[in-house]
């Protein structure tokens, strides 16, 4: 079973700020049908993000958080048009947003999945600041390139494969 599909992702993100694309994630994520509860699902993402920061490097940021509204893990991701500071480790604009929620006690596969996104992200982006490589330009080749990406069953998924794929992340 794949977490990512065509309706979690969504391009053109408009918001403009980081408050302003966790809610359009969220809003992504209730289209998965498995999010209970909006504003408890926000809160959650939006206290990670008042711990540390979860923009990374090459315009990536991976918000997340852990709450009741949701039984599974359920993931999305947004692509904006334009760089929106997030606070990344590089210091520069993020553009590529991958959100997840899971319930407090499940950890596996958010852990797992948190993992894979992280190592995407390593092998694929670009040092000068481009774009990353081969990055998909609708919601179905990202999904499609992201199959088998957060696998229900994760314990068994192979780490090594984010290199195999070559994902944009």
């Amino acid at each position: 079973m794949t977490v990512l599909k065509p309706e979690l992702v969504a391009l053109h993100l408009s918001g403009e700020n980081k408050d302003q694309i966790i809610d359009e994630l969220v809003n992504v994520a209730m289209k998965s049908g498995k999010v209970r509860d909006k504003a408890e699902a926000k809160a959650s993402v939006l206290e990670r993000e008042g711990r540390m920061s979860t923009g990374m490097k090459h315009g990536i940021a991976i918000p997340h958080g852990k709450t009741q509204a949701v039984s599974e893990l359920v993931a999305c991701v947004g692509v904006s048009d334009r760089e929106v500071d997030f606070e990344a480790l590089d210091r520069k604009g993020c553009r590529i947003f991958i959100m997840t929620l899971s319930p407090p006690d499940k950890t596996g596969p958010h852990l797992q999945f948190l993992a894979e996104v992280s190592m995407r992200g390593k092998a694929s982006g670009d040092p000068q600041g481009e774009e990353p490589r081969g990055a998909a330009r609708d919601s179905e080749a990202i999904s499609s390139r992201t199959a088998g990406f957060g696998a229900t069953e994760t314990r068994n998924l192979d780490m090594g494969e984010a290199h195999k794929k070559g994902l944009p992340f």
